[in-house]
């Protein structure tokens, strides 16, 4: 390849970087508005609020996001640095952006279930982490519910084989539970991660197309 082709070839890689915007201010804000006038109580016939089903898509939404981050360091499009720089963006607009009065119980319950997504995703970027989901679960499971540090530690260990390919986590999922333990609900989460993760299969595949 020529000086100048390399050159080229160089400036089109930066610009396809560049054009891809993961996450901002103004779409998590729209999200808070559309929260502040939903209401969270089920009108009659539905199982699901309105606000609950608004507070699903919000979370998919930053799940989707965060994963397209990975997809493309996956694809060669980011190195790990420039992986993580991406990554700490998102995180600083989806953890510092507490509202307050009604919503802030709720969005604040979203941010630690997100926890597990941004913490999955640097154990990803790192490396390191075990891929014996079955025997995880039941580690997480009998970690002390007080010890959230060495729970998410799992639940991120689990997250970062989810998205290097392996199978969760419906199987392991309490359907009944009336008081899920927040292990449980990482793995709610790790569990939409799975479904993001293969929606984005062909994401960015190939070089110049966005899916």
């Amino acid at each position: 390849m020529s000086t100048a082709m390399a050159k080229k070839s160089s400036k089109q890689t930066e610009s396809m970087k560049l054009f891809y915007i993961f996450y901002n201010k103004e779409r998590w804000d729209n999200w808070i508005q559309a929260l502040e006038t939903a209401s969270f109580e089920p009108v009659e016939g539905e199982e699901v609020s309105e606000g609950d089903q608004i507070l699903y898509g919000f979370t998919e939404d930053v799940t989707i996001s965060v994963l397209k981050i990975i997809r493309l360091y996956q694809n060669g499009r980011f190195t790990r640095e420039e992986a993580k720089e991406k990554l700490d963006e998102v995180e600083l607009i989806v953890m510092t952006g507490m509202p307050e009065g009604r919503l802030e119980e709720v969005v604040g319950s979203m941010q630690l279930a997100l926890l597990v997504l941004f913490a999955s995703c640097r154990k990803y970027l790192d490396g390191a982490f075990d891929t014996d989901v079955r025997s995880l679960v039941r580690k997480g499971r009998a970690t002390d519910e007080e010890n959230l540090e060495e729970s998410l530690e799992i639940a991120a260990n689990i997250g970062a084989a989810v998205i290097d390919g392996a199978s969760c986590c419906a199987r392991y999922m309490k359907d009944e539970a009336e008081n899920p333990t927040l292990f449980d609900e990482w793995l709610m989460e790790i569990d939409t991660m799975s479904a993001a993760m293969k929606s984005l299969a062909r994401f960015d595949e190939e070089p110049g197309e966005v899916a």
